[in-house]
């Protein structure tokens, strides 16, 4: 189910409907809204017994149960000498479309532990990183 709260005031009433469709979990879109609230997001979810689960590491820095996506600063890095070579004179047609090549699993333990769940040990030796 798809559920949408364009507020943070909407946000525990969304996560109750999630509650009551007998939601397992979520899976958090990355938007500035989104990330300007993670933290306040995992914390209603995490006391609403909803692990989630986003793209940004910064999401499982903030409480959510685990983030899997692109590792930014690289992708950040990578646009930066795109704009090098346009402002050198490159038009932009020129350069071709490039997609993430790096990923990163950011596991939170502590959030796993409050959850009552387990992570398999071949998911944690895989993480980037694993928060205790």
């Amino acid at each position: 189910m798809s559920l949408a709260a364009p507020r943070l005031e909407d946000f525990e009433k969304t996560i109750d409907a999630a509650v009551r469709g007998h939601a397992q979990g979520i899976v958090v879109a990355l938007g500035g809204w989104t990330l300007s609230n993670r933290a306040r997001i995992s914390q209603l979810s995490l006391s609403k017994n909803l692990p989630v689960v986003s793209m940004s590491r910064l999401f499982a820095e903030s409480g959510a149960l685990l983030s899997y996506g692109p590792d930014l600063p690289a992708v950040y890095k990578r646009a930066a000498t795109f704009v090098d070579k346009i402002l050198r004179g490159t038009p932009p047609g020129d350069i071709p479309v490039e997609q993430p090549t790096k990923f990163e699993l950011v596991i939170n333990l502590k959030t796993a532990k409050a959850l009552r769940l387990t992570i398999p040990q071949s998911l944690l030796v895989r993480a980037d990183q694993v928060i205790q």
